[in-house]
């Protein structure tokens, strides 16, 4: 559920250490010798992700929230996505666990959250913040982020749990 919430990478979601998180806050922070580009993240949780991560207990002297064998964390990605195939049956077919992080980038777009803010939220550096503009924009747009987040985080509830969306989408600009 967490790689659907967050849409971070699976190694990023299956290596999650409890030095990384600051429950206090609500934010994680990914060290760059874990992320794919090499730059800290650090991620406003929303609070169906932090009663997710509060539900796992602590293990003893293991900092890894997840996995059991590996000091990695959790790495048997093929074997729970194969479990999962067999659940859902016909009903989804030919996906891959990176479809979720694709569909958390558009399905943010589709809430109305802007390129940038789903950018910031994946850890990507492309497009405003190449050339010039990176070097004068230093935002890592937290409160913005949170805000999509949240967004995403209710209508996963509305979906999985039934109801109304309790946070409404943010208006589409006009260009």
């Amino acid at each position: 559920m967490l790689l659907i919430l967050l849409g971070q990478r699976r190694t990023e979601i299956g290596g999650m250490a409890w030095s990384e998180l600051d429950i206090e806050r609500g934010t994680w922070t990914i060290p760059a010798q874990r992320a794919k580009n090499g730059r800290v993240h650090t991620l406003p949780l929303p609070a169906a992700a932090l009663n997710l991560i509060n539900s796992v207990p602590l293990m003893m002297n293991r900092d890894c929230l997840f996995g059991e064998r590996s000091s990695g964390g959790f790495t048997l990605w093929v074997v729970a996505k194969a479990a999962l195939d067999d659940r859902l049956g016909d009903r989804v077919k030919a996906w891959t666990l990176h479809d979720l992080r694709r569909t958390f980038c558009t399905r943010l777009a589709d809430l109305g959250v802007l390129p940038h803010v789903i950018e910031a939220a994946v850890n990507h550096q492309s497009g405003h913040k190449r050339g010039p503009a990176g070097i004068y924009n230093r935002s890592v747009y937290t409160h913005e982020v949170r805000a999509g987040l949240a967004m995403w985080a209710d209508h996963v509830r509305s979906i999985t749990q039934g109801g109304g969306r309790k946070i409404v989408p943010m208006p589409q600009r006009v260009s």
